[in-house]
């Protein structure tokens, strides 16, 4: 009796240690099995500015190439804008050669002129007031004369000073504050111009990138705000793949790592992939992945790039994901 539960004990002992090593060796060996979702990104696509729709020239399901025109708004009150913007410019700059030139020769010239007849008509109310100052002293004229006569001497010398004055400004050109005040100005128009050459092509939608149109949100004729969505574009590149490891088996999916993606549509065709992505925090497993064995287990989300990508892989499509023991594809 003894001999045969020390039989049992020993048999017991041997079947559990050769599981163990059974279990071992098949996770070691054994390819692992990942399921996950794609995940195709998308883009709202909506005018800068606002204003009337003029034309839609896709329509949902046409497949676009990156630069390619989708829509356009009424692009006329922003050409009178731009129209605006250039002649401001123009007055700009116009005003701001007249401060760095300077005065012209011929103001100088007239202003010269104009000093010497104010001088020449100073000189002739001096004489006019020494005559009433001498002939004040001897009585030969009336104090008021002589008052009058010397208000027009002092009239004529402050014209002097005025021309004078004038005369020296239109020599020295215009100050230095006054040509940084116009170079400012210019700028500010060149700004102003840029902005409404920005807001003129901003009347033109164009694709950001390679993809298909899954919603036409407006019609020709709606009048549609900054940034409102016009189109929604679903991307042809990049193509991910959401998968969930467990952290057993993390260190089989570095960054990097080759593997094979399968779908329900076409399991003998599989797409090629690459891990870009480990998330570094644990989380549980999504419902539309899980399994009896994952339900309650932590897992590392992996993103994998699609290398292949035909336009058959649809948002959400369900993926079985497989490392690639096949020779490199490319």
């Amino acid at each position: 009796m003894k001999v045969r539960i020390l039989i049992l004990v020993f048999v017991a002992i041997g079947a559990a240690t050769g599981w163990h090593f059974y279990e071992n060796y098949r996770a070691e060996h054994e390819p692992l099995v990942l399921y996950g979702n794609v995940d195709i990104r998308g883009v709202d696509l909506g005018f800068r500015v606002g204003g009337r729709v003029s034309e839609l020239l896709v329509d949902e399901g046409d497949v676009v190439k990156a630069g390619d025109l989708l829509a356009k708004l009424d692009a006329e009150p922003f050409r009178r804008e731009l129209e605006q913007a250039r002649g401001s410019l123009a007055v700009a700059k116009a005003e701001e050669e007249l401060k760095k030139a300077g005065y012209r020769k011929e103001d100088i010239a007239e202003a010269r002129a104009q000093l010497a007849q104010t001088m020449a008509i100073a000189a002739n109310a001096k004489r006019s007031f020494d005559r009433q100052a001498k002939l004040l002293e001897t009585r030969g004229v009336s104090r008021q004369s002589y008052e009058d006569a010397e208000a027009a001497l002092e009239e004529a010398d402050a014209r002097v000073a005025v021309a004078q004055a004038s005369l020296t400004e239109m020599e020295a050109g215009f100050r230095q504050e006054e040509i940084d005040a116009a170079i400012a100005n210019a700028k500010q128009a060149e700004a102003a111009v840029s902005l409404a050459e920005i807001r003129h092509a901003d009347t033109e939608l164009k694709s950001p990138s390679a993809g298909i149109v899954i919603t036409r949100a407006v019609e020709p004729g709606a009048i549609v705000q900054m940034g409102s969505t016009v189109l929604s574009l679903s991307l042809e590149d990049p193509v991910w793949v959401r998968a969930y490891v467990s952290e057993s088996q993390l260190g089989k999916f570095p960054p990097g790592t080759k593997v094979l993606l399968t779908t329900d549509s076409r399991p003998d065709q599989p797409y090629h992939g690459k891990v870009g992505f480990v998330s570094p925090r644990a989380e549980f497993t999504p419902k539309p992945v899980e399994t009896t064995e994952l339900r309650t287990s932590l897992v590392y989300r992996l993103r994998i790039v699609v290398e292949d990508s035909d336009g058959a892989l649809r948002q959400g499509m369900p993926v079985t994901v497989r490392p690639n023991i096949e020779p490199d594809h490319e």
